[in-house]
């Protein structure tokens, strides 16, 4: 299974490079609620890179990438977020394996 592209708002491409999404926008970027990042934080799914409190976190680019592969799997199929959250952590070791081959080849 080939992943599937990510579109990303043009608002948001800067803030990508810059890796420091706030809750809000990786919400956004999501299209899911705010409570949706909450939860998987507080479930351990999804990692800010600083802050103390909700209001203070900042999340990577690649989180990005990894909360809509989430949000996607628990639509797609239902499942629960650690299930999701597993399932994505296999997707992500396929495909740095796969990056491995190439510099192999």
């Amino acid at each position: 299974m080939s992943p599937m592209p990510i579109s990303v708002p043009a608002e948001l491409v800067e803030l990508l490079d810059d890796a420091a999404l706030t809750l809000q926008q990786l919400a956004q970027a999501c299209h899911m609620p705010p409570e949706w990042v909450l939860t998987r934080v507080e479930a351990g799914v999804l990692q800010p890179l600083a802050g103390g409190g909700a209001a203070e976190w900042r999340f990577a680019g690649a989180t990005l990438t990894r909360a809509r592969r989430i949000a996607e799997l628990e639509h797609t199929y239902d499942a629960d977020p650690q299930l999701a959250a597993l399932a994505a952590d296999l997707m992500e070791e396929v495909a740095r394996l796969r990056r491995q081959l190439r510099l192999l080849d």
